[in-house]
């Protein structure tokens, strides 16, 4: 049986909890003199009907929040998407993709990537694009990797022809440690950030990512690898990219239910890009832990895994780079980062516990009630002053 959805009276409820101290559950504040962005995978957003005016409020009133927000799971159908901009009014402006991860017609679930964004903060430039891998890139990669490539292809139709003659129950999943292209390709706009007057600009590639889950953690790695291989040549090429700088905002799908092993690999290869840049930076504030907090964000709903990233590839000094990460949140205007915690908003406004209380069964139907209608992820974010000099 399918999960009911908040009341009434329990979005009043976690209404009036919200309100009364929004830090609490790290939903940003705008602040003078900062921007706010933000990335949200909001599950399935597409029919308007799957949820309830309430839920579409509360999804409104947290994208209020931000200056640029990055979205994923947009459906092909864009009724939600065009009810969510409807409620946040005419400050806000919309970039959306086509379709990806289904060729028209085939069966299967496709999305688009959004960018919603304060058009009186955020000004919209250009340059509007898919991440691809071209064929010759392609060609390379299967020809470098060929003997694998085969052992997996061989390995897969043997498991298709078990499927297909009734000795395997399932269809099964193609494993490919060769990487060929995205499950969905990235989405990248231009934008720019304007601050005091006669400053430069913040000016930056916003690159929007839902990248693969799937069966195996190689799969996922590789697809990660491909795209920051692709943004750090961009960034390497510096006179000839539309801008020098590239903010990653999305659903990475990191391999990251175990922080200890997890980000000790993941934090030595960003540390490894840096080694290779010259006057240029890397830096996934998420992959640090805030100072005002004994352990890392964690970025899904049941509070397991941090999935979503936010990361910077800048050449502008003003952007805050990797040893920025231990004085985060020290200045009002930033920097600073965070995630809006709403699965303890929720266990605090309607159980009266802290999510971390709850016991596992307990814990599992509680998200259950919310993790389809709301999301099954939070919405993470940066804060950055705004340019000064």
């Amino acid at each position: 049986m399918a999960a009911k959805q908040f009341t009434d009276d329990e979005w009043t409820k976690i209404n009036a909890t919200l309100r009364a101290d929004p830090k609490r559950y790290g939903l940003p504040q705008r602040e003078y003199g900062s921007v706010l962005l933000g990335s949200f995978n909001i599950r399935k957003m597409g029919n308007t009907r799957n949820r309830s005016p309430e839920t579409w409020q509360f999804l409104a009133e947290t994208c209020l929040s931000f200056d640029l927000i990055a979205v994923q799971e947009i459906m092909d159908n864009l009724d939600g998407l065009q009810r969510l901009m409807s409620l946040l009014g005419p400050d806000f402006s919309l970039v959306v993709s086509d379709m990806t991860g289904r060729f028209p017609g085939d069966p299967g679930v496709g999305e688009r990537l959004g960018f919603i964004y304060r058009w009186n903060t955020v000004e919209r430039m250009e340059v509007a694009s898919d991440i691809t891998y071209d064929r010759s890139k392609v060609i390379d990669s299967l020809v470098d990797g060929y003997d694998i490539f085969t052992e997996d292809m061989a390995e897969y139709l043997k498991k298709v022809n078990d499927f297909e003659t009734g000795k395997r129950k399932t269809k099964p999943k193609i494993k490919l440690r060769v990487f060929m292209s995205f499950i969905r390709q990235p989405f990248c706009v231009a934008f720019r950030i304007a601050g005091h007057l006669g400053i430069p600009a913040y000016e930056f590639m916003a690159i929007n990512a839902h990248l693969y889950y799937g069966n195996y953690a190689i799969d996922r790695r590789q697809e990660f690898n491909a795209l920051t291989e692709w943004i750090l040549s961009r960034l390497k090429a510096n006179t000839h990219a539309y801008f020098p700088n590239f903010i990653l905002l999305g659903d990475l799908n990191l391999d990251y239910d175990d922080p200890k092993t997890d980000r000790e690999r993941i934090e030595q290869q960003i540390k490894s890009f840096n080694s290779e840049l010259v006057d240029a930076n890397v830096n996934f504030p998420f992959l640090d832990v805030h100072p005002d907090r004994e352990e890392l964000f964690r970025t899904n709903a049941r509070l397991t895994e941090t999935f979503d990233q936010i990361g910077l590839y800048s050449r502008d000094t003003r952007l805050p780079t990797y040893t920025d990460n231990a004085t985060m949140g020290s200045k009002s205007e930033g920097p600073d980062y965070g995630v809006f915690e709403f699965t303890y908003l929720f266990s605090e406004a309607l159980l009266g516990r802290p999510y971390g209380e709850l016991p596992i069964t307990e814990a599992r139907e509680f998200v259950a009630r919310f993790e389809h209608k709301v999301s099954d992820h939070m919405p993470l974010w940066i804060r950055l002053p705004l340019p000064v000099n």
